[in-house]
């Protein structure tokens, strides 16, 4: 008798969640949470690249001098939701995130231009970009391919999820490009003003570029396809030099022998704060639910 009770009690989560028209099977959220827990996420919400061996500038090929680099200026943290880490656009996605203010994939699935390396210091060494998003016009679908002829705000974004640094964290390029006719290259300014325009598209605010400091935060949320995300972005110092070492189109970017870049980083943490009706609630964002099938566990393995 006692080894039914404990049988049942383990299965009782599942039983009782079986028929419940808005939740997928238990089996689901295991796979989620899984997946979570193979993380691990440091204090800051991501590893240090340079602390291992990486930089926070990318690899550009065919630079002249070699070795230049853009300059990695923004972090959505593995503090953020699983959901909205995970890189796809159905469940509320990254990918959905990113159209949640915005930005769309290469213009009909075909990459443009070249690809671009980094090394996040994760074990993995230098990668190729895992995509290019580009500013979409207000138009999701085809928008894109307009930011590839005439130019706009882009970026380049690559996950930190290597076997030495397995944080999670989404690091991303950002700068703002002229057109295809003048061979994208990088406007003055480009890349700070790159940033501030992706943060600027979802607070719907426009980012003081040249008066930003360590301690310049925002609030905010952004919805695409009934997901709702709030972002807490603040924008840090001591990842990035402000100069222009190393920085490719570094004499256009910053004239009159300014910098081209400000060193400063937009690190974003984004929580997943609402879904379409007829989305799934089970995972690991619903303890309410995983309290109740817990207590009800222990209730019968008190009748041993």
């Amino acid at each position: 008798m006692a080894s039914t009770f404990l049988i049942l009690s383990l299965c009782l989560p599942a039983l009782v969640l079986a028929d419940h028209p808005r939740i997928p099977l238990i089996s689901r959220w295991l796979t989620h949470a899984r997946r979570a827990s193979s993380r691990n996420v440091p204090a800051n919400g991501y590893y240090t690249p340079m602390e291992a061996g990486g930089s926070m500038l990318t690899k550009v090929p065919e630079t002249f001098p070699e070795g230049l680099g853009e300059p990695i200026n923004i972090i959505l943290t593995g503090y953020s939701d699983e959901e909205v880490l995970n890189d796809n656009e159905d469940k509320g996605g990254l990918q959905n995130f990113f159209l949640s203010f915005g930005f769309s994939g290469e213009c009909l699935g075909q990459h443009s231009g070249s690809n671009q390396g980094a090394n996040l210091g994760d074990g993995h060494g230098y990668l190729n970009e895992t995509a290019v998003m580009r500013w979409n016009y207000g138009d999701p679908a085809l928008g894109s391919c307009k930011e590839t002829i005439m130019g706009g705000n882009h970026f380049r974004y690559w996950v930190q999820n290597g076997p030495s640094g397995n944080s999670g964290a989404v690091f991303m390029a950002a700068s703002y490009e002229m057109p295809i006719a003048q061979q994208h290259d990088i406007i003055v300014n480009g890349y700070n003003f790159g940033r501030d325009w992706v943060i600027g598209n979802m607070t719907n605010v426009t980012v003081p570029t040249h008066n930003l400091t360590n301690q310049t935060t925002y609030s905010t949320q952004t919805t695409w396809a009934g997901y709702t995300y709030a972002s807490e972005i603040q924008y840090v110092s001591g990842l990035l030099s402000n100069s222009s070492e190393g920085i490719n189109h570094m004499y256009s970017v910053g004239p009159n022998w300014t910098n081209a870049i400000d060193g400063l980083v937009a690190v974003i943490t984004t929580k997943m704060v609402a879904r379409p009706a007829n989305s799934a609630i089970w995972g690991p964002s619903s303890p309410s639910i995983r309290a109740s099938a817990l207590a009800l566990s222990i209730a019968f393995y008190s009748l041993l």
